[in-house]
């Protein structure tokens, strides 16, 4: 159990201790939960912080069920959850996600642009991993930029959803502090897992690189 968001970044900077002030690394947080993370592992290991825009497609009858998940310009479908789900419902879903990321992606950056992934070994951070299906799809978009190696950073995920991941060739390393045996929800394995605005979204990425340019 992790007191907060904030404790699970602290504990896993010990697991990440060797990429302290690395040249070519660079943290990427999964909106908005693993932000907090994304941000504790930034200011402790004096790395920039970046964001992969990615959203889970929910069950029509169950949103809280992922049957997939969508990128601004990608998605993956479980092929046994989205089974009997309607062709038509999951594009109308797909549009729909896209359009709240491209407003996110305006309110993040405003007009700054990203960090190039290329050639960087990128530290891919959540608070939590059940499905594994929206970060499979970070994954993804995250090779289109030809990055070094992909390392998975996480406080706790489920067997099935790591499973999954492993079987990725694109991903170097996987870390996760706490598999448990009876996994429901990521929340569950929190004391406080309040939530995490856009505002606070926006803070903790100016914060977190105004500190990486301080320590250069």
């Amino acid at each position: 159990m992790f007191g907060n968001r904030r404790q699970a970044g602290e504990l896993l900077c010990k697991e990440l201790a060797d990429y302290k002030n690395h040249k070519d690394a660079v943290i990427v947080t999964i909106p908005r939960g693993g932000v907090p993370i994304g941000y504790t592992l930034a200011k402790k290991l004096d790395l920039p912080l970046e964001l992969v825009l990615s959203k889970k497609i929910g069950h029509p009858f169950n949103k809280e069920y992922a049957i997939g998940a969508a990128t601004l310009d990608s998605k993956i479908l479980d092929p046994f959850a989205a089974a009997e789900v309607s062709e038509l419902y999951i594009n109308d879903e797909i549009e729909r996600i896209r359009e709240l990321l491209s407003q996110r992606f305006k309110w993040y950056y405003g007009t700054k642009e990203p960090t190039n992934l290329k050639d960087k070994i990128v530290i891919l951070v959540d608070d939590g991993v059940a499905t594994g299906n929206t970060l499979i799809s970070s994954i993804q978009l995250i090779q289109q930029q030809r990055p070094a190696e992909i390392i998975v950073a996480l406080p706790v995920g489920s067997k099935s959803a790591l499973k999954k991941i492993k079987e990725l060739t694109l991903v170097e390393n996987i870390i996760c502090l706490n598999v448990p045996e009876n996994f429901h929800a990521v929340g569950q394995f929190y004391d406080d897992f309040s939530p995490v605005h856009d505002e606070d979204v926006i803070k903790l990425l100016k914060k977190a690189n105004e500190n990486y340019l301080q320590a250069l």
